[in-house]
Parts: structure tokens; sequence; C-alpha cells
């Protein structure tokens, strides 16, 4: 007889032990002082003005989570960041995905305490719960929490944007237009990945401004550019590829339809909608994340919720688009393609 484990009971069950040390390191740029080089406890310690008591305990938790490497052990010891995390967790590269880490610690983290209560009641359970304003309406009225926010949604695409610029076929496309685009980090690695490609960024305008200094930065300001607009209430730039990136799954089903249709009617014959986001598999039993993020709209929206590609695949047709794809960028997350 088997004997019945209950290592997952516990390691799912008290999973925020470990999340809450990741985000509280990547909250204190413990990675990307690595970046730098192997640091000793004590030069980590002084860096990031630990206390004394647990900073062995808090840098072996890391090391055991298989997120730093370490030679020799306490006083004798030497740290370096795990190949992934020098990789996605260093602020100064382009791959950096801890923006989304740093919201989940300073904003999500507290909301998902009341995920009881937003399954039993169906609301948000973000600022709005105490009369505030809506998800977006708060995020975008404060410069120092949009910057976050930008800086969120960049980084948590990050591997999937480099992935996608690098593995889509873009020979016969030579102008992009992403929908939602934010800080425009979707437009910068199509545009330093595919010399031909045009680029355009389409957000609110308290974001046009940060983008186009992105992309000037960059040296991109040629090839990229951001323009200011309301999905909501203006027509869709025209374009030959259309992205979205995260934005569908913000709405509820006639808003998800609504999207689908102004990128239709903005597309020419032949040309091409790229959704990118956490798909859920047709079976909705394996994408655990995708069904999480699920969750989260759940948390932060008012209707809002993560789909399968059966799901979009049917909404595409009904609009019109004769063919749907998917493409399978990194970890959960895919490209759904649609021809039009």
């Amino acid at each position: 007889m088997n004997q019945i484990d209950p290592s997952k009971i516990m390691q799912i069950g008290m999973g925020f032990w470990a999340s809450k040390t990741l985000l509280t390191a990547v909250n204190m740029n413990l990675f990307t002082l690595l970046a730098k080089g192997e640091k000793s406890a004590k030069e980590i310690q002084e860096s990031l003005g630990l206390h004394d008591r647990s900073v062995y305990d808090f840098l072996d938790t890391l090391v055991a989570l298989q997120f730093l490497n370490r030679n020799g052990i306490k006083e004798n010891a030497t740290y370096s960041n795990a190949e992934d995390v020098d990789f996605f967790l260093d602020k100064n590269k382009l791959t950096y995905i801890g923006g989304i880490l740093e919201m989940s610690n300073n904003r999500l983290y507290p909301f998902w305490n009341n995920l009881e209560e937003a399954l039993k009641t169906g609301e948000p359970q973000n600022e709005s719960k105490a009369g505030g304003d809506s998800m977006f309406d708060a995020i975008y009225a404060n410069p120092e929490t949009l910057a976050e926010f930008l800086h969120a949604m960049g980084g948590v695409q990050a591997g999937n944007f480099d992935c996608f610029a690098r593995n889509f076929n873009f020979s016969n496309i030579k102008t992009l237009c992403d929908i939602g685009g934010a800080g425009g980090n979707l437009c910068v690695h199509v545009a330093k990945n595919n010399e031909h490609m045009n680029c355009l960024s389409f957000d609110l305008p308290q974001v046009e401004s940060i983008a186009n200094n992105n992309f000037k930065q960059l040296g991109l300001n040629g090839r990229a550019k951001a323009v200011a607009g309301d999905f909501f209430t203006d027509d869709l730039p025209n374009a030959e590829l259309i992205t979205m990136c995260n934005v569908l799954h913000d709405w509820g089903l006639k808003d998800k339809k609504m999207l689908l249709k102004k990128a239709f009617d903005a597309l020419p014959e032949n040309g091409t909608l790229a959704v990118i986001e956490n798909v859920i598999d047709n079976e909705r039993n394996k994408n655990a994340f995708g069904l999480m993020m699920s969750l989260n709209m759940l948390i932060e929206t008012d209707e809002g919720f993560d789909y399968s590609f059966s799901d979009i695949e049917s909404w595409a047709k009904e609009i019109g688009f004769k063919s749907v794809k998917l493409m399978p960028l990194t970890g959960p997350t895919s490209a759904v393609i649609a021809i039009k």
C-alpha cells in the first residue's frame, strides 16, 4: 500500500512563506545587487540594511528555493544568483520581469487575503472595495502607482515579448500596433529584433510620454512611437499586425468581443491579430497560473476573466476571423494568432 504523503498540501498551503520571501528579495533589489558579482552575507547585510538576527535564514531560504547559489556556509559563505534569476530579476536587464513581483508585494498581496469574500460576492477586493476608484482609475490617477503598474505589465511579459519578437514570422509585415501598449515594451522587443518593423503603441494619454521616452532612450524613436487613445471610445489605428497583451482578460465577455471586433475592423484583408495572455488549456486542468490569473481578475476587476483557447477561437470566428491558432511562448503564456 502506498504511503499517502501530505507534502503537496503543506507546500501549497504554506506557499505564502516562499512567495513573500521571494517578493521581499525582489523588492529590496537583492538580485540586482548580486548581478554585479557574488557577495558575502555581511556585504549583502550592509547593502540592504538587514538585522543580524535572520540574515542567514533569509539568504539560505533563497538557496533552498533555488533562487541563489552558495559557496561555503554562514560566516564563510558567498552568495550569487541562480541562472534564471540573473536573467529575469536583474533590474538592469531588458528581460527583467520583477515589476509584476514588486506590484504583487506592494499592492496585490493584501487584496488576496479577501479571496473568500470575492468568491461569495463576485465583487472586486481592491481599492474600489472601500469606496475608492476602480482598478484602472486608481492606478492611472497616481503617477507613482501608474509607473509601478507600467513597470509590472512590461516586466511580467518580458520573456514572452522577446520570444514573440524572435519567433513570430514578421517577414511579410511592416507595421504593428500594440493596443494598450503601456510603456511600449512589446514594441521595443519587436523593433530591436526586426529592423524593418515600424511599431505603434496605443494607450491612454497618461502613458504616451512614458512610452515615447522609453523609445527615445533606446534609440528607437524612429521606428517606435506612442499615440494616445481610448480603445473604448476611439477606433484602433490601422496596421498589418495588431497585438493585445494582457488586455482582454481585464474585461467581461461583451467588451472582449467589442475589442476583437475593433481589431478586425482595423486590419487589412489577411491582417493578423496576436493576443498574448496566459491562455488556459481547453481541458482547464493544466495551466494553473492562467486559472489563478482569472481569480486575480475577480479580485481586481468588475467583470474580467481569463479564458481557454477554444473560448477565444469561438469569439474570433464569430466576429469573422478565418483562422485561429495557438503559438506557445514561455511558461504559461501563449499568443493566439487570428487571421482576417
